[in-house]
């Protein structure tokens, strides 16, 4: 499957990031902007983290949140799944031998 651009600015490739929704030509993810939106940050100061982004895109990506919140969410938690994994599996081998 090719890029899909799924919405304005907005695509799917399963080649980048997953097949997770990203903007358009980079990879980042909508869901990295909505998780600076959740930490209190706007469209403007989102561009601080991502200077490669114009605002049209930052609004993009929010408007597709909101259309589409079920999907993003899913993503959200598949991804604390994951660091948690890694989190505890990093714990794991740091502890050494048990005796």
């Amino acid at each position: 499957m090719a890029t899909a651009a799924v919405y304005s600015h907005i695509t799917k490739d399963p080649e980048v990031c997953g097949g997770k929704a990203c903007v358009d030509g980079t990879r980042i993810r909508v869901l990295d902007l909505v998780c600076l939106l959740r930490q209190g940050h706007s469209a403007p100061e989102m561009l601080g983290a991502y200077p490669s982004l114009n605002l049209a895109q930052v609004y993009a990506a929010l408007s597709y949140y909101h259309e589409n919140p079920q999907e993003i969410d899913a993503d959200l938690d598949r991804d604390r799944e994951a660091a948690q994994r890694i989190h505890a599996s990093r714990a794991d081998s740091c502890s050494g031998p048990q005796r």
